[in-house]
């Protein structure tokens, strides 16, 4: 079944109720902001599916914080470009949306255990608009991002996705944005995929579909594919966000995939209720 069918079918199965759908997006190169590509159309296509959110909470490879989670409280979050060596016309782009301080404030209460904390000085980063301006052109919803801890273990983001998942009853979008592998030193332009990037990925969606999340942040057994997939797991965490905040009542529908440069899968997914 196409990506296109697949979300014309996600569409018609929303219920109307308050209760949001997940979301994991695979955000691969930042040109994909600004280039028409297989990914780009396929986020333009899920934004005109999904329900309309009251607000979106953004968890991105991208802003990396070291012993907390940060929220980021700002009432107009700034656009990011952090990336280097890229055409002028990326770094023109601008998603001018409206942040949610108060709802913010309140996530931070929720992950008082997860030691969370408030920032006002981050903003958007490429992870979170170079998707955003695809699902929600119109920069017409307000958002705000959530950090990943890397000094706490892959189980640590399932737990804060538990945490988060109340918020969807409350008509707030989670979004995690990042790559189901990732790994830049291996990476090669043109290159076809290699096998240990196959590998990780088909291991994690079948993990994804048995529901067996605590088999995707069992580090001791995935072991060196885990090493191979993802040197540095920042863009793996707002994969297992998105996985902790589901339950066994929602339905899994897989969104792109492929190997992209050889090493990086642009896997996307969405959890929505059956």
């Amino acid at each position: 079944m196409s990506t296109a069918q697949s979300l014309r079918n996600l569409r018609d199965r929303f219920s109307p109720t308050d209760r949001m759908p997940l979301v994991f997006l695979g955000h691969g190169s930042p040109m994909n902001a600004i280039e028409d590509t297989e990914f780009s159309r396929a986020w333009s296509q899920l934004g005109q599916s999904l329900p309309r959110p009251k607000a979106i909470l953004i968890v991105s490879a991208h802003w990396m914080t070291h012993g907390t989670t940060l929220v980021d409280v700002s009432a107009l979050p700034r656009t990011i470009h952090d990336f280097y060596g890229f055409p002028d016309a990326l770094y023109e782009e601008d998603y001018p949306a409206l942040g949610a301080p108060k709802l913010a404030r309140e996530v931070v209460s929720l992950l008082a255990s997860h030691n969370a904390n408030e920032d006002d000085t981050w903003g958007l980063d490429h992870g979170a608009w170079t998707v955003l301006k695809f699902l929600f052109p119109q920069a017409d919803v307000p958002v705000f991002q959530v950090s990943i801890d890397m000094t706490q273990d892959l189980g640590y983001q399932l737990e804060i996705g538990n945490a988060l998942s109340e918020l969807r009853d409350r008509g707030v979008l989670i979004l995690g944005s990042g790559n189901v592998v990732h790994n830049l030193g291996r990476m090669r332009f043109g290159g076809a995929p290699q096998d240990f990037a196959i590998e990780f990925d088909t291991l994690f969606a079948d993990r994804l579909e048995a529901r067996d999340f605590a088999a995707l942040a069992d580090r001791p057994a995935l072991g060196s594919l885990l090493d191979m997939a993802h040197p540095s797991v920042d863009h793996y965490l707002p994969a297992l966000t998105i996985a902790g905040a589901a339950n066994n009542k929602d339905a899994l529908t897989f969104m792109t995939d492929g190997i992209d440069l050889g090493t990086v899968a642009m896997r996307s997914f969405i959890f929505h209720p059956a």
